[in-house]
């Protein structure tokens, strides 16, 4: 059945017992390339007791057409919401008790939303799932290739256990998304870690969640530096600290597991170490001569290869030496840049606790201390 006879069909179907099993939501801003590619792959799914929604968050490209080429049932939004509220808006109109989130820039295989299905049929307690990029992202450039398979790498290896949620490929119970409330579209108005926050809330709740590790899709996303440095420090690393600190949990898999940690500290450490190089060679730090500094760097070196060899030694067989070496320096840069944030947002939050702590209760703008008036 193409999506069109799919979606006529669900539009139609006033008995629940004949909805759809699955609604997949695919939230698009100014996506028509990816979006033609990522709807094809749908129509070319294997399972077919699902309907497509897509909701054209305001695009001012072709998406549109592209939209009413595939047929899809399709929403718009009242104005540019960013990917959490377009989902919402999707799940708010899906017929599904299934509702499987699909990026716009993401290819599915055949076999993946009838594994969503399968996921949920076979446990019943399961909230939430989700999945990982293949290794075969579709750009060649370097930044694509390292971007990509290293979020295939971190999914691959951790707990399938999972604490956390990724909507680039996930599916959650409708009943279970309405009753946490959704994404918090308005914490997070642009593409950030929406998704994760909503995981953190069912896991804390004693909700279960798998990272089914056969739940590969392809990544049609090109990444630039610009893009890249934006999306992993102002979108991710800086709201996902600030998110660990306000509900003071700091959970050890994905990519925050104790060698990620120790790393971020010696890559810290690395640049200190570096900086220092310079003023010791010269002779002007007399109590460190430049041989402790030189011997300090090596240790550091050694030790940030010995902890993060597997992903290395994955990068090296996926793509060679010339690919791992660049690779390395990235990863490291990675490291330090998101150590100092987690730092700055740390010290951030103290001097907002200590302030709060000092003020008189009620002292808020516009509230007056409890106390005699005048």
């Amino acid at each position: 059945m193409s999506i069109d006879a799919r979606t006529q069909a669900a539009t139609t179907i006033a008995d629940p017992r004949q909805a759809p099993h699955v609604s997949v939501i695919v939230p698009v801003y100014n996506g028509a390339w990816e979006l033609s590619r990522c709807l094809e792959a749908l129509r070319l799914s294997a399972y077919g007791d699902f309907e497509v929604i897509v909701v054209d968050d305001c695009s001012t490209d072709d998406t549109p057409q592209i939209i009413k080429r595939y047929g899809a049932r399709t929403l718009r939004t009242p104005h540019n919401m960013g990917p959490a509220g377009a989902r919402n808006l999707g799940v708010r109109q899906a017929l599904g008790g299934i509702v499987a989130f699909v990026d716009a820039d993401v290819v599915v295989t055949p076999e993946v939303l009838g594994r969503i299905a399968a996921d949920f049929d076979r446990d019943p307690e399961l909230a939430a799932v989700f999945g990982s990029y293949d290794d075969a992202p579709a750009w060649q450039s370097f930044l694509s290739q390292y971007k990509n398979l290293t979020h295939h790498y971190v999914h691959q290896i951790s707990k399938e256990q999972a604490v956390t949620f990724w909507a680039g490929c996930g599916a959650m119970r409708k009943s279970v998304f309405e009753e946490f409330g959704g994404f918090d579209e308005k914490q997070y108005p642009h593409p950030s870690i929406e998704d994760i926050e909503l995981g953190y809330r069912l896991s804390m709740a004693g909700r279960k969640i798998r990272l089914d590790k056969q739940l590969q899709v392809k990544h049609l996303k090109k990444w630039t530096l610009w893009n890249l440095l934006r999306a992993d420090l102002l979108y991710r690393a800086v709201p996902w600290t600030n998110l660990i600190f306000r509900t003071q949990h700091l959970p050890r898999d994905l990519n925050l597991g104790y060698r990620a940690r120790l790393s971020s500290g010696l890559t810290g450490l690395l640049v200190l170490a570096l900086l220092a190089l310079p003023p010791a060679m010269a002779g002007w730090l007399p109590a460190t001569p430049a041989s402790y500094v030189l011997v300090l760097l090596g240790v550091i070196v050694l030790l940030l290869l010995k902890l993060n060899w597997r992903v290395y030694a994955f990068f090296l067989r996926k793509r060679g030496w010339f690919f791992t070496a660049r690779a390395v320096l990235v990863h490291w840069f990675y490291y330090s840049s998101s150590g100092a944030v987690f730092f700055l947002c740390g010290v951030q939050h103290l001097l907002r606790s200590a302030f709060s702590a000092s003020r008189p209760q009620g002292a808020e703008v516009g509230v007056r201390p409890a106390g005699p008036q005048t």
